[in-house]
């Protein structure tokens, strides 16, 4: 954010708070929760690179295990998350983003939250109704891609 909330500029260089990504083999856990509500949207993990592009940005990036890279949440659905707050455990080795979730959700199989399911006599039930079509959301987002 160009404000300067989240990131300080200290001659002409971005300072980005410390966290401990030894741990984690160079990730930490990261739960994004609503900002309003304090819905608990979903878990991912963060590499230096997504920490320092959330911070400078006051949008959330994530690291990709599957495909070993950082990515901005919302880059293919246009559903992102915009930072309103950060929070960091005792130990500094994982974090709450605190986020206005701008669409319909934060969940690639179409649900406002990653946590659809709960367990109801030793079997998992929906909690919640499907908020968005994922094939039409990220088809269509691949077509716009391929158009530019």
């Amino acid at each position: 954010m160009a404000d300067g909330r989240f990131s300080k500029f200290v001659g002409g260089i971005v300072v980005v708070p410390d966290l401990d990504f030894d741990k984690g083999d160079g990730l930490v856990p990261v739960i994004a929760q609503d900002n309003r509500t304090n819905e608990v949207l979903m878990l991912a993990y963060m590499n230096y690179d997504a920490w320092r592009l959330t911070l400078q940005t006051g949008m959330a990036h994530y690291y990709s295990r599957r495909r070993k890279m950082a990515w901005m949440k919302g880059e293919t659905s246009r559903h992102v998350q915009l930072l309103r707050q950060v929070l960091v455990d005792c130990d500094k080795d994982t974090i709450v983003l605190k986020v206005d979730q701008v669409g319909k959700g934060a969940c690639h199989d179409g649900y406002r939250s990653c946590f659809y399911r709960h367990l109801i006599l030793s079997e998992w039930q929906f909690c919640m109704d499907r908020a968005f079509d994922p094939e039409i959301v990220y088809h269509q987002s691949q077509e716009s891609e391929e158009v530019k």
